[in-house]
């Protein structure tokens, strides 16, 4: 059931009514999420809920045990089971088949014969999402910075939570469980602000996204006609149309988390707007870079045992996370691609006991700008990485990267800062107010301006056939 399909907003619009009609029924509301997320869930496929339900059972009794005892084998124990549970169906389900093809290709080309054997599987929606989000409770449980619920229906609900269920944000059970459990009211700011979070998300979902994919496909299907500088306008084409799709969802699952009661993480902070690779990650997909940080980055040592182990713990980290994205090469690629501007954004900074303060660059405005370009075309770079089909398609793209035109330079360029400019104008004032909830807080003749022209051009620019969000695919 997609966000951006009418199944999904008659669907809400029911459930919604519901919810507002047991609004001083606490538990009657927790039961009527809970049953609403398996029926959102399972509309895909009904046997994707055996493994929600195979992850929410194990990791609830792992948390119970985990907590009810001091004795260090028995804590070690229901940690393992937990781990291996959710780390098995992710290997099974997402892995398998692309490990099995990977060392058959190797074995093959070293001269011997190999017949690896791959199985039909179906990727499940959302399993690398509630996966971690599971994960992190059985974890802080374990480190004893939680204490876990002995509600089960409360439990389920925050593994299960339909807005964020399939593409995050992830939530940590620190901050969402608190809000499961205890009663939650409505007022105007939270309704006021998700429903901008709703019309921005389909606007950068429908309109900008939707709308440069066109751009992106033709650039990556026909590369080998094109010139270097379409090559990059089709990078920075998919820069917009994956920042559009995967921030679309985030501010669309928020906005229904608000009219609900809830507050889900910010899950991007203008991402684009970064001064160094550092700084990116530090905006982009938020909730999945601080879960990385905290119980991968930090448990290898982080930077805490030298500048070499530093430099490895990043690459380790990195290399995982770009393989979370997907069980292809270009992924991983894509992830060392970004452990080593990690690494050689620290190794400037820090080698030698260099310091940007010394140097008084950081409230330079024009050594600002020049950062941010920096980076941002770094960063469209990588996205080549992500967006290739093959290697031999990233090599190809990567080493004809130049400025020669060809006659479908500038319809490209026309296309890209047509669907662009509405998205760029927002992310400027909200970057200037430092807000991202700024267009709530404009006076309400404006505002009303501002929410009429987005539905106007939903409207003009949607695609009748409902498209799926890329991050569905991980």
């Amino acid at each position: 059931m997609l966000f951006n399909s009418f199944v999904f907003v008659g669907f809400f619009v029911c459930v919604y009514s519901l919810y507002l009609a047991l609004q001083n029924r606490h538990r009657a509301q927790n039961w009527l999420l809970l049953i609403a997320s398996y029926g959102f869930y399972g509309y895909w496929d009904l046997r994707f809920l055996l493994l929600l339900l195979l992850s929410t059972g194990v990791d609830y009794l792992a948390g119970k045990n985990i907590d009810r005892t001091d004795e260090a084998r028995s804590r070690r124990f229901w940690l393992t089971v937990s781990l291996a549970t959710n780390l098995s169906v992710l290997g099974v389900f997402k892995y398998f088949n692309f490990f099995i093809e990977s060392f058959t290709s190797i074995v093959e080309n070293l001269g011997f014969n190999a017949n690896g054997s791959s199985l039909s599987i179906i990727l499940p929606i959302g399993v690398s999402f509630y996966t971690f989000q599971t994960l992190s409770y059985t974890i802080d449980i374990y480190k004893r910075k939680l204490k876990p619920t002995s509600n089960l229906v409360d439990f389920a609900l925050f593994v299960s939570f339909f807005p964020q269920l399939v593409a995050g944000p992830i939530e940590r059970a620190a901050t969402l469980l608190p809000q499961i459990t205890s009663p939650r009211t409505l007022n105007s700011n939270q309704i006021n602000a998700g429903i901008y979070l709703i019309l921005w998300g389909y606007f950068k979902k429908i309109v900008i996204a939707d709308n440069v994919a066109s751009i992106v496909d033709e650039v990556f299907e026909d590369y080998l006609e094109l010139g270097g500088l379409d090559i990059w306008i089709g990078a920075l084409a998919f820069a917009i149309q994956i920042y559009g799709d995967f921030s679309g969802y985030s501010d669309i699952a928020r906005g229904l988390s608000k009219l609900l009661g809830f507050d889900l993480i910010v899950n991007f902070r203008l991402p684009y707007f970064a001064r160094n690779p550092s700084d990116f990650w530090n905006r982009w997909h938020v909730s999945l870079s601080t879960w990385f940080r905290d119980y991968v980055y930090i448990p290898l040592g982080g930077s805490r045992h030298g500048e070499w182990n530093t430099y490895c713990n990043l690459m380790i980290t990195m290399t995982i996370c770009g393989l979370w994205h997907g069980a292809a090469w270009n992924f991983v690629l894509w992830g060392l691609f970004h452990g080593i501007l990690l690494v050689l954004h620290h190794a400037v900074r820090y080698h030698r006991g260099l310091r940007w303060k010394e140097l008084k660059l950081q409230d330079n405005v024009w050594w600002g700008f020049m950062s941010i370009v920096a980076t941002m075309s770094l960063t469209t770079l990588g996205w080549i990485f992500f967006r290739a089909t093959s290697v031999s398609q990233i090599v190809y793209m990567i080493s004809h990267l130049s400025f020669v035109a060809s006659e479908e330079t500038l319809d490209l360029i026309a296309d890209l800062v047509f669907f662009s400019l509405p998205l760029l104008a927002i992310q400027i004032y909200q970057g200037i107010t430092q807000d991202l909830l700024a267009v709530t807080k404009l006076n309400r003749g404006l505002r009303i301006t501002i929410y009429g022209l987005m539905l106007v051009w939903i409207v003009l620019f949607s695609d009748r056939d409902s498209t799926e969000f890329i991050y569905f695919q991980f």
